[in-house]
């Protein structure tokens, strides 16, 4: 049985309902079993239960994270004793999205108070799919009359996707489907990129890597949205031509873990998986390492904006350079960086820059 569990959020009117129509209907096609589950502000507030019914907004956002975390917990217990071979969950907002609505104190308070770490609670979803509100960029289209929960205005709803997006930056699978295109393009978009995950394509297919030089670490840490990433990967010795790494991920002491398969299929085309393990599964695999190339060490700075994410990868063996990989949407064709990055070159489909032959051997530094 294999079961993902992913997140479709957004702003405010960004077509999440319709996003679950075209879920069900395009993966059941696909033999898969999708399960979702409801948006917990929608149900609290539909039932009487706000922030400003509440004594205080912290009060409030304690007990939705309680419940928003249970509900997905007793969805996973549920599609465990399913009949089905491909399961999806998923969740019509994440626990990230509450910190969207809270102030950092407010967050950092119920982290605390149900003893929870915020990268294991942003990254223990497989994917995170943001749908950018229709006021930005679809003004016509932004509405409050089809939701009586949602009560921002346009310039409210630009706001607070703003920060939802920052709320979730940092995991390893998230993407933002803004509206370059028609509503109908968005949505093929968004199917696209889910597939993408769940259906093991290339997850690279959108992205360019340009070296760069090395950047102002405390620059990079100040910037809004900025996210810090500690990552270790390890290849294994493999037989029948698979290429499989296992992954640590994580930040201050708190870490998930990944094992990646890449195959070649019969046409040519390169087919990736992933799934998530256990820590007892990771340090057993760490057993079968491949000694002859050595373990990827990377301190990895996810800056995340509304048309492009920009990933700053710093490697222990560099100090005069580092990787910026960015994320093309839509039909988008130039890259754009901050400031603070400065290009040397483009190493877009260069061997040398990939994970595999630094592991084998270093690149020169260029600057």
């Amino acid at each position: 049985m294999q079961i993902q569990k992913i997140v479709v959020t957004g702003g405010p009117c960004a077509g999440k309902t319709t996003a679950m129509s075209w879920i069900q209907n395009a993966l059941a096609e696909r033999g898969y079993k999708v399960l979702f589950v409801p948006e917990t502000a929608t149900e609290f507030i539909s039932g009487g239960v706000a922030p400003w019914t509440c004594g205080t907004n912290l009060d409030y956002q304690l007990c939705q994270m309680e419940l928003q975390i249970k509900k997905e917990q007793l969805f996973l217990q549920a599609a465990r004793t399913m009949d089905a071979e491909r399961i999806l969950i998923v969740c019509d907002r994440g626990a990230m999205d509450n910190k969207g609505y809270m102030t950092p104190e407010e967050f950092q308070e119920v982290l605390r108070r149900l003893n929870l770490h915020e990268v294991e609670l942003r990254d223990g979803y497989d994917g995170v799919f943001h749908l950018v509100t229709a006021a930005n960029g679809a003004l016509e289209a932004y509405t409050t009359a089809n939701n009586q929960a949602r009560y921002e205005s346009a310039e409210e709803a630009v706001k607070l996707d703003e920060r939802l997006i920052a709320a979730w930056s940092g995991h390893p699978h998230h993407k933002i489907i803004d509206n370059s295109t028609t509503f109908e393009g968005k949505m093929h978009r968004l199917l696209d990129e889910i597939t993408r995950l769940i259906g093991a394509e290339d997850l690279y297919a959108n992205e360019r890597k340009f070296l760069i030089r090395y950047p102002d670490v405390k620059t990079l840490e100040a910037m809004e949205g900025s996210r810090k990433v500690e990552i270790f990967q390890t290849y294994l010795r493999t037989e029948n031509g698979l290429d499989t790494r296992i992954r640590q991920r994580g930040d201050q002491g708190h870490y998930l873990y990944y094992e990646m398969t890449k195959r070649m299929t019969p046409d040519g085309h390169q087919v990736e998986t992933e799934r998530r393990l256990s820590q007892d599964e990771y340090l057993e695999l760490l057993m079968k390492a491949d000694t002859s190339r050595r373990q990827i060490r990377k301190t990895r700075y996810v800056l995340s904006g509304s048309s492009q994410s920009i990933e700053v990868d710093l490697y222990p063996f560099w100090d005069r350079q580092a990787i910026a990989k960015v994320s093309m949407r839509g039909d988008q064709t130039k890259a754009e960086f901050p400031a603070c990055l400065e290009v040397i070159r483009e190493v877009t489909g260069e061997q040398a820059y990939r994970n595999s032959s630094m592991a084998a051997k270093v690149p020169e530094q260029e600057v």
